[in-house]
């Protein structure tokens, strides 16, 4: 395989974008060989769905489209990054059991850390943000511990308060 394969696709800030970008990813996972029946691919399709929504729901109509990059990394990494065009950062909201909403960030972050995996949230250059983030690729030759990964994900998202 390729030292480097990329897919990405930009759509409009809609909620059937989301069912969109999750066939996006899917689809360019099987093409580079990951089973859609595997777990990693469930786990994807869903880490997919809550950065879509989020970016559809979140931007207060401020970033009419958002990108979904999703590369792989020499047969080792999968990187899948949401960017949308709001400039403000996601953070942890407290969730109050019957509240309906207000989990996706934590789900993305206990998904990732499952894997072995890292989430990121950067700036663009433009004034938005790209959310993403890396897992390991199966049978890849290194994989993160995944202790570290939560102290990790907490430090980044206390970094990106207003």
């Amino acid at each position: 395989m390729a030292d480097h394969l990329e897919a990405s696709v930009t759509l409009p800030s809609d909620p059937a974008s989301v069912s969109a970008a999750r066939a996006h990813v899917a689809g360019a996972l099987a093409e580079w060989g990951l089973p859609p029946d595997s777990e990693l691919c469930d786990t994807v399709r869903l880490i997919v769905s809550e950065l879509a929504t989020n970016a559809v729901q979140h931007t207060f109509g401020q970033s009419p489209t958002f990108t979904v990059d999703v590369v792989l990394v020499r047969d080792e990494r999968v990187h899948i990054g949401v960017t949308d065009g709001h400039p403000r950062f996601p953070k942890r909201l407290p969730a109050a059991v019957q509240q309906d909403n207000g989990r996706g960030l934590v789900i993305i972050r206990w998904l990732t850390a499952e894997c072995g995996g890292r989430l990121r949230i950067r700036p663009t250059r433009e004034g938005g943000k790209t959310v993403a983030v890396e897992l390991p690729w199966p049978g890849a030759a290194t994989v993160r511990p995944v202790i570290a990964q939560p102290a990790e994900t907490v430090a980044v998202a206390s970094q990106q308060e207003p």
